[in-house]
C-alpha cells in the first residue's frame, strides 16, 4: 500500500527534488486502481491530463521556478465541481450527455493555480441529496475503517478517499452536513467554511441560499492551507485559545448522543476550561425548516429537466425532488423566516463565547444494512437521521470544522466547532489545541483496512 498523508510534506519533497510530480500522480492513480475496488470512493481518474499536468510542474521547478505551496499534490473533487474537459455528472446519468468543462470551478483553478493537479471525480449521493453516498449508478461508497459501514454523505466519496489514504485532500460541499457527516464517520478533518466566503462558480447547486463549497484533508495543516487557497487568502495569526471563549450546545445536541461520544464531548469541554452550556431555542424546527428550504430550492431547481428526463433519475432522489418542487410557497416563505428568526438566535449566542461545541452525528457510522437508529425513544431512519445535529446549523451560514475524535477506542466519532461568520481562525486555534492535547486527530485505520 501507498499511503500519502500529508500534502504539505509531499509538495516540499517535490521542490526539493526528493521526488517528482509524475511520480506522485501515477502512483496514486495506481493505488487508486489497486485498493480503491473495495471502498468505491473513485468514479472517474483523469489519468492522462493530470501526468500531463505532473510534467509541467516537475519542468518548472527543473527550471528553478516554485510551482506554489502545493506543487504537484494530487487531489480529488466531488463530482459536482467542473475539470475543464472533464463531463460534470453530479452523481447521475442525467447530466452525462454534457459537454466537458469548459473552465475549471473557481477553487480548483485556485488549487491548480497554487500547484495541485486534479487525478479523480469522487462518489456522492445523486445531486447531492442524501447522508448516506449510496449511489443508484456507481454503488456505494464503503468505510474505509469497517467496509459493512456507510462513509456517510452526500461527500462520502471525498471523506473515503482521504480516510483510505488514497489521497491527502478532496473537495466536497455542504448542504445540510454533506462534509460534517461523512468527515466525522471517516475519521478525517472537514471544513464548512462561512456561507458565501467561497466561491461556488462552477460548483453543480443543489439548494443556492443553503450551499457552501469546502475542503477534506488527513492533517489539520492540510486542512488549513487547502482552505486558505480556496478562499483566496491566508488567514492571520490564529488567536490564543488562552482568550477564546468555549460553549457546548445542550439540549437538542446533548440527547441521543452515543456514551462513547458524550465521554469524548466531556473529555474536550474539561480540556477546554470546563465550557459552558449553550441552549439554542427551536432546534426542531430548525431542523424541519432546513429539510423544506433544501427540498423546495433542489425540487424547483431539477423541476424542468424532471419534466423532461424524470426516468433517468434515481427513483428516491426523483421523488424527494418532485416532491420538493410541489411545496406550497406559503410553507416555504415561512421556513425562510423561520431560518431569518433562528439565525439571529444562533449570532447573538456569540455574544457570549467564540466557540461552540457540539456532536458531529450520534454516534459511529451505520451499519449498511441496518435500517434504523434510535432517536428520542424511536427507530427512526438510519440514514435520513445522519444529520440530526448538522441540519438545524447550517441555516445560520456560520462556519463549523468538523474534528475527529482521537482516543475513543472504537469507529471514528467526531465533533462540530462553530464559530460566528468569519471566524474560521477561531475554529483552526481549538483545532489545533484539541491536536496537541491528544484529543483530536485523524483516525488510524485497522491494519486490515491499509
Amino acid at each position: 500500500m501507498t499511503e500519502i498523508s500529508s500534502a504539505m510534506r509531499l509538495a516540499a519533497d517535490i521542490r526539493a527534488g526528493h521526488t517528482t510530480a509524475v511520480t506522485a500522480v501515477t502512483t496514486v492513480i495506481a493505488d487508486i486502481e489497486a485498493r480503491d475496488t473495495r471502498i468505491n470512493s473513485v468514479t472517474r481518474i483523469f489519468g492522462p491530463p493530470a501526468v500531463a499536468e505532473a510534467e509541467k510542474i516537475d519542468r518548472r521547478i527543473a527550471a528553478g521556478e516554485d510551482p506554489g505551496p502545493l506543487a504537484g499534490v494530487p487531489f480529488g473533487v466531488k463530482d459536482l465541481f467542473d475539470v475543464v474537459d472533464e463531463v460534470t455528472t453530479a452523481g447521475s446519468v442525467v447530466l452525462r450527455e454534457s459537454r466537458p468543462a469548459t473552465h475549471d470551478a473557481t477553487v480548483v483553478a485556485r488549487l491548480r493555480a497554487a500547484g495541485a493537479i486534479p487525478v479523480a471525480s469522487l462518489n456522492m449521493d445523486e445531486f447531492a441529496y442524501g447522508f448516506a453516498t449510496d449511489n443508484a449508478h456507481h454503488g456505494i461508497t464503503r468505510n474505509p475503517h469497517d467496509l459493512t459501514r456507510l462513509a456517510g454523505g452526500s461527500s462520502g466519496g471525498s471523506a473515503a478517499a482521504v480516510a483510505a489514504g488514497l489521497l491527502p485532500f478532496t473537495l466536497g460541499s455542504d448542504t445540510n452536513g454533506s462534509i460534517r457527516v461523512p468527515a466525522s464517520l471517516c475519521g478525517v478533518w472537514g471544513l464548512k467554511p462561512t456561507f458565501g466566503t467561497v466561491p461556488r462558480d462552477g460548483a453543480y447547486p443543489f439548494a443556492a441560499s443553503l450551499d457552501v463549497v469546502g475542503p477534506f484533508a488527513g492533517t489539520l495543516e492540510d486542512l488549513r492551507l487547502v482552505y486558505e487557497t480556496m478562499y483566496g487568502a491566508a488567514m492571520t495569526d490564529l488567536p490564543s485559545v488562552g482568550t477564546l471563549r468555549v460553549g457546548r450546545l445542550g439540549g437538542w445536541f446533548a440527547n441521543n448522543v452515543s456514551e462513547p461520544l458524550a465521554r469524548a464531548i466531556d473529555a474536550v469541554a474539561a480540556h477546554l476550561g470546563g465550557a459552558e452550556t449553550v441552549q439554542l431555542p427551536e432546534v426542531a424546527r430548525a431542523r424541519a425548516a432546513s429539510f423544506l428550504i433544501t427540498a423546495a430550492e433542489g425540487g424547483n431547481l431539477h423541476l424542468p429537466r424532471l419534466r423532461r428526463h424524470a426516468q433517468q433519475y434515481d427513483p428516491a432522489t426523483r421523488d424527494r425532488l418532485m416532491a420538493g418542487a410541489l411545496l406550497p410557497a406559503t410553507t416555504v416563505i415561512q421556513a425562510h423566516r423561520f431560518r431569518s428568526w433562528f439565525r439571529a438566535q444562533i449570532h447573538a449566542a456569540f455574544s457570549n463565547v467564540d466557540v461552540l461545541i457540539a456532536p458531529a452525528t450520534v454516534g459511529e457510522a451505520p451499519r449498511i444494512d441496518q435500517p434504523t437508529i434510535v432517536v428520542d425513544g424511536q427507530n427512526v431512519s438510519a440514514r435520513a437521521n445522519l444529520g440530526l445535529y448538522t441540519q438545524p446549523l447550517s441555516l445560520a451560514g456560520v462556519p463549523i470544522l468538523s474534528t475527529p475524535l482521537a482516543g475513543t477506542g472504537g469507529l471514528p466519532l467526531g465533533l462540530q466547532l462553530v464559530a460566528a461568520p468569519g471566524r474560521e481562525a477561531a475554529l483552526f486555534a481549538v483545532a489545533a489545541e484539541l491536536e496537541r492535547a491528544g484529543l483530536a486527530g485523524r483516525a488510524p485505520l485497522p491494519a486490515k483496512g491499509r
